[in-house]
């Protein structure tokens, strides 16, 4: 069994309440053409459709399983240039930074598109 990292130093809650971190439904999953970890995820929002890049394509045999999934991301992150692409958010995973076989981060059962957490 792999031990836990150790915990990031403190922030104060003003900080950790200018994250926006929402449910979305995976609609798709695409290929990004030229990179070897990368997909493009289309993701629903509710109210809006966003890509946001993920690097997938070594976590999983299949990226393309988790299409029709809930997953939590951060949606207000600026947007950043990957693979000639631009991502317009971030996934929640759990595991990929401690080296293990990462997780969807997803809501317990099914809640709208564009729910808050927190």
């Amino acid at each position: 069994m792999i031990p836990p990292a150790p915990v990031k130093p403190l922030v104060s809650l003003a900080e950790l309440q200018k994250l926006d971190v929402r449910v979305g439904t995976i609609r798709r999953v695409e290929d990004v053409t030229g990179s070897a970890k990368l997909v493009r995820l289309v993701v629903d929002f509710g109210d809006h459709e966003r890509r946001v890049l993920a690097g997938l394509k070594k976590e999983r045999p299949d990226p393309r399983e988790i299409e029709g999934r809930q997953a939590l991301f951060v949606v207000n992150l600026e947007p950043r240039r990957m693979a000639g692409d631009v991502s317009e958010g971030m996934l929640f995973d759990i595991g990929s930074a401690d080296g293990i076989v990462p997780a969807l981060a997803v809501p317990e059962r099914p809640v709208p598109d564009g729910s808050r957490a927190g």
